[in-house]
């Protein structure tokens, strides 16, 4: 089994990233930016990742990865999507 190392690298500095604790407080829009960031940056790294293996210059465990990875995130952007609009949907209801 061929492991890249950067691969693992880079797979590492994300989970500690992660579970990393916060300093100082963020604001909203700091928090949101950040994180459409990082979702643009994981479809990204699937795409290039699935190019690579399409032309045989990437393993196949690389690439189930990179796409688990970013089902995973497409999972979370709807759910976080779908927790906003029952939010705004909850609003809309209260009386004025």
């Amino acid at each position: 089994m061929d492991i890249k190392t950067s691969l693992v690298t880079q797979n590492y500095a994300q989970a500690r990233s992660a579970v990393a604790p916060e300093t100082k407080p963020e604001s909203g829009e700091a928090v949101l930016g950040r994180l459409v960031g990082t979702f643009a940056e994981t479809l990204q790294q699937g795409e290039e990742t699935a190019r690579a293996a399409m032309t045989g210059n990437s393993d196949p465990h690389a690439l189930v990865q990179a796409l688990a990875s970013t089902q995973l995130a497409v999972e979370t952007v709807a759910t976080v999507r779908d927790k906003v609009v029952e939010a705004y949907q909850e609003i809309l209801r209260m009386p004025v």
